[in-house]
Formats: C-alpha cells, structure tokens, sequence
C-alpha cells in the first residue's frame, strides 16, 4: 500500500543534520513528505551530507511558522512522546501505530506522525493536538533513542503493515485538525459564555473533552453540527442577558 498520505511532522529541530538523517531514515522506508514547524537550521552543508542521497525530501520538504498551520489538512494526527506522561491520552506501541496508520491511509485519509524537540520533546499543548500518542518501548536503563532512531523506528513499521494490508473502502469526510481545532476553541469560549467552565478546573475540563471528540473521530458534518448547537446555545446566554 502506497504511503503518500504520510506525513512526519518535526517540531523546532534544532540541528540541521538531524533532519538530513530523518530524510534518509524516510526514503529508507518509502515515505516522502516531510513538514518542519520553526527549524533551527535547515539546508545546512551536514543536514544534506547526512540525507545521504534523500535531497530531494529536503528539496521539497515544507516549512511551517506554527504545528497548527503543518497539520491543518490532516485527519489523524499521531504524537510520538520518548515518555509515558502524567497527562492521560490514547498510547500506542510502534506496531499499534502502524495498524491506526495503515487503515487511515487505507480510506484515503491524511496522517501526520509529529515529533518534537531534541531535548524536550513535544510539549503538552502540542500533544493534545493529537488523537494518539506512540511510545517506543526501549531499555529502561538507556532509554534515549535521537530523532532520526525514532523515525526510522516507526516508518519501518508503517512500510511492513502497508505492504501486507490491501487497500479499504474509503470513508467519508473526516474532521482534519484545523476542524477539530476550530471545534476546541469555540466549545471552550461556548462553555465560559454559558457559564459552564470553572476558570480553576478549565485545563483539565477542556482536556477530558478534547480526548472525548478525538475518541469519536467525528466527521465535518458532524462538527458543523457541534458547532450550530454551540452557537445556538451563545446566542440562548446572549438573549437572555439582554
């Protein structure tokens, strides 16, 4: 099954040989769309040296101001996260991501695998962006795997998956993350407009909510229905003030 409609998404990375790894680690395992949101460096003399012969993913890789802006037309979106987190989301293994991946693709749908920082890794904000997280399981004792390892990692597992899987029936339209984006902001401005939302417990509120219509992997109609309910629901609270 052809993997055109992956994309790896790295977020402010910050040496540029790092990237050209990534490339290589890529085109390794038949992958070609690459996203970078606020590089360091890029195009420098060691991220082409280290591609090794994956230029043209550099050359046509795009550069992204926001993680928002990378993953707007993408309908599952996949954070990879070196470290079980205290925040509780969706985890994957490598293999489990591979499946998610395999049959969304398989239905004619975008994916991004996000991964961030060298050092830090993708923030919490950055993570609920994502319908899952993937965590490569590894020795507890020596637990570092560097950026292009992890890529390498999950696209090996994506093109053993894509070449045993036949392709599905496609779906229908699925949200993407700018809808599902647009959805968040409005139902929390909604819930402060109704007087729902505790400003002390909003977080958390708003992150139980966020797992909730991922795990329900709405479609557009059925956001622009959400959001006609908001709306109404504003304009019930506007009304009745006036």
């Amino acid at each position: 099954m052809p993997m055109k409609n992956v994309r790896i998404v790295l977020v402010e990375t910050s040496h540029g040989g790092n990237i050209g790894a990534v490339a290589r680690a890529m085109k390794n395992m038949c992958l070609e769309e690459l996203a970078l949101v606020n590089p360091r460096q890029f195009m420098s003399e060691e991220c082409v040296a280290r591609a090794s012969g994956a230029d043209d993913i550099l050359r046509e890789a795009s550069v992204h101001s926001d993680l928002d802006e990378a993953l707007a037309d993408c309908h599952l979106v996949v954070g990879a996260s070196a470290r079980l987190r205290t925040v509780a989301w969706p985890q994957l293994d490598p293999r489990q991501c591979a499946g998610r991946v395999v049959e969304a693709v398989g239905r004619g749908q975008r994916v991004a695998l996000v991964f961030g920082r060298e050092r830090t890794g993708l923030t919490n904000a950055e993570l609920e962006r994502c319908r899952y997280l993937v965590h490569i399981p590894s020795n507890p004792d020596y637990s570092s795997l560097n950026l292009a390892m992890a890529v390498q990692v999950l696209a090996y597992e994506l093109m053993m998956q894509g070449q045993a899987t036949a392709p599905l029936q496609p779906a229908g339209d699925l949200a993407t993350a700018a809808d599902m984006r647009g959805l968040f902001v409005h139902l929390e401005q909604a819930l402060e407009d109704i007087g729902f939302l505790d400003p002390r417990k909003s977080d958390k509120l708003m992150r139980r909510l966020k797992r909730l219509f991922h795990r329900a992997e709405p479609d557009q109609d059925e956001i622009r229905i959400l959001r006609g309910i908001l709306s109404a629901a504003q304009g019930r609270k506007s009304a009745r003030r006036e």
